[in-house]
């Protein structure tokens, strides 16, 4: 016990048994409590600062969530703060669509990645300390197997904006080749529709880092005609790397790190 406790504790003691009629409004509680509290409240800033630098991109690349952290990304991922921060970045994309005169030749495209984008696999990682276990991919391909990831509910009204604006959707993910047809049952059943092209890992691509396996394929779009404007994407890898798109918006996602 650190000196400072026990100043407080013996500070508590000495003014309760001085009293021959103890005041009970003197202290709801004690002093100790307080300072355990202060400990609490100290964990939750540095873990909210640890948040804010991962969706700043200053944090060096991370495996999963620090220990200490775990229980405030849970409250983050099931509470208001995360549905917020999904409205305003869905919300400011929205802004800038609006904003942008479309050309006639259809070329004008907005890429959207899928997983922590428009689809949520947040019951898969609510069974999976949300992001404190270390990523299984197996576990993981059996979860996106199921087709049952719902809809982000603000990214979902960003696309149908984008859609209805007269933009050309390309949906470029990290999921393997193999789960296309399950990912466009569970897309469609979220009530996603109307997209252009659905990009996923090729054999050729396994093993590439996302933001180069990414960066390549908008460079096809690019040699294809398209004019990227837009990008929403939950990783800096979606976003990052060459032929970046005119406006990216980052949406936030603490639970695990693409490279």
């Amino acid at each position: 016990m650190t000196i400072f406790k026990l100043f407080l504790l013996f500070s508590f003691l000495s003014f309760s048994f001085s009293e021959e009629t103890p005041n009970h409004h003197a202290f709801p509680r004690p002093l100790i409590l307080e300072y355990a509290e202060l400990e609490e409240e100290e964990v939750s800033l540095r873990c909210r600062s640890w948040r804010f630098a991962g969706e700043a991109n200053n944090l060096s690349p991370w495996k999963t969530v620090p220990k200490e952290c775990a229980e405030h990304v849970k409250e983050y991922m099931n509470g208001k703060g995360y549905v917020y921060d999904l409205e305003i970045a869905n919300k400011e994309a929205g802004e800038f669509a609006k904003s942008v005169k479309l050309k006639e030749d259809g070329l004008d495209a907005w890429v959207f990645d899928i997983d922590e984008t428009l689809l949520s696999n947040l019951p898969y990682y609510a069974a999976h300390g949300y992001g404190f276990e270390v990523f299984d991919h197996a576990k993981f391909d059996d979860w996106v197997e199921k087709g049952v990831a719902p809809a982000i509910e603000a990214s979902l009204k960003l696309y149908e904006d984008i859609l209805n604006l007269g933009y050309k959707v390309i949906l470029l993910t990290g999921r393997s080749e193999s789960h296309r047809a399950v990912t466009v049952d569970n897309l469609i059943n979220a009530g996603f529709r109307d997209w252009h092209q659905l990009i996923l890992r090729s054999s050729d691509d396994k093993g590439k880092l996302a933001v180069i396996y990414k960066s390549e394929k908008r460079s096809e779009m690019e040699k294809e005609g398209f004019r990227i404007l837009g990008n929403s994407g939950d990783q800096w890898s979606d976003l990052l790397g060459s032929s970046v798109s005119v406006r990216s918006f980052k949406l936030p996602n603490p639970m695990y790190f693409i490279a």
